[in-house]
C-alpha cells in the first residue's frame, strides 16, 4: 500500500495520450467553441481576442503587441481537480487560475516558462498575501520543476484545489510540485468559489523581463474537471 500514492498521479500523466481525459474528468471545451467562457475585458493584462480552438487544440497570443489576457469559465468552481496538457513556447508566461474574479484576481498555478521562470508553483495573482512570507504551509514552489518536464512537447499539469481555506496540490507529469495550504482563505471572491481563467502574461517593452516572446503562444488541450465533494 505505500507505494499506492504514487500510482494515480503516474497513470493520470501516461494515459493521458491515448484516451483524452483521465476517468472521472469531464471536458471543460467542446472542442470546437468557447460555449461556457469569456474573455475578460477588465483584466489588467489585456483583453486578447486571439484565443483559438482548432481540432480541440486551444491556443492563444497577443492580438497585438502587449496585450494579453484571460479567459473564464461563465460557471464558478469551489473544490475540485483540473487536469489539462500544455505546450507553451520558450519565452511565453502565463498560467491557470483558480477562484478567479472577472478581473483575473485569483489562485495562479503557474506557467512562466522563461528564463528564470517557474512552472508547477503557486502564486497570488492581485493577492499580495500569497507572497508575504510566512504565509501558508507546505510546498508552495519547487525549483527544481524543469526536471519533470519535457522540453518543446506536451506536459500533463494536475491541479487539485479544496477547503475554505484552500488547500493547493501540483503535479507535472505525476510528479508533484506543490503542496500548499493557504493561512486564511484571501481570494477576493469572498467566497470559497471562483471561475477557472486561462492566461497570456501581457509584456511590457520597457520591462527588463518581457514575459512574452514575440509571437509566441501558449497551446492547451484535454483540459477537464473533477468536482469534489
Amino acid at each position: 500500500m505505500v507505494g499506492m500514492k504514487w500510482i494515480l498521479p503516474i497513470a493520470l500523466a501516461t494515459g493521458l495520450m491515448a484516451e483524452g481525459l483521465p476517468k472521472g474528468f469531464k471536458p471543460l471545451f467542446d472542442g470546437k467553441s468557447f460555449k461556457g467562457w469569456h474573455i475578460s475585458e477588465v483584466n489588467h493584462h489585456g483583453n486578447t481576442k486571439a484565443w483559438k480552438i482548432e481540432k480541440g487544440l486551444i491556443t492563444v497570443t497577443q492580438d497585438r503587441p502587449g496585450n494579453g489576457g484571460i479567459i473564464l469559465t461563465d460557471k464558478q468552481y469551489a473544490n475540485y481537480e483540473l487536469s489539462l496538457e500544455v505546450k507553451p513556447d520558450f519565452g511565453c508566461d502565463g498560467g491557470v487560475f483558480l477562484r478567479a474574479t472577472e478581473k483575473g484576481e485569483a489562485y495562479q498555478i503557474m506557467i512562466d516558462y522563461l528564463e528564470g521562470g517557474v512552472v508547477g508553483g503557486i502564486y497570488g495573482e492581485r493577492i499580495p498575501e500569497i507572497g508575504v512570507e510566512g504565509n501558508g504551509t507546505g510546498k508552495r514552489i519547487d525549483r527544481e520543476w524543469s526536471k519533470h518536464w519535457k522540453k518543446d512537447d506536451w506536459n500533463h499539469l494536475r491541479i487539485r484545489i479544496e477547503g475554505e481555506i484552500p488547500h493547493i496540490q501540483v503535479w507535472i507529469n505525476g510528479q508533484q510540485t506543490a503542496d500548499w495550504t493557504d493561512s486564511a482563505n484571501h481570494a477576493k471572491t469572498g467566497t470559497g468559489m471562483g471561475m477557472i481563467a486561462l492566461q497570456s502574461h501581457r509584456s511590457d517593452p520597457k520591462a527588463k523581463s518581457q514575459r512574452w516572446v514575440e509571437g509566441g503562444f501558449h497551446r492547451f488541450r484535454n483540459v477537464g474537471i473533477k468536482e469534489l465533494k
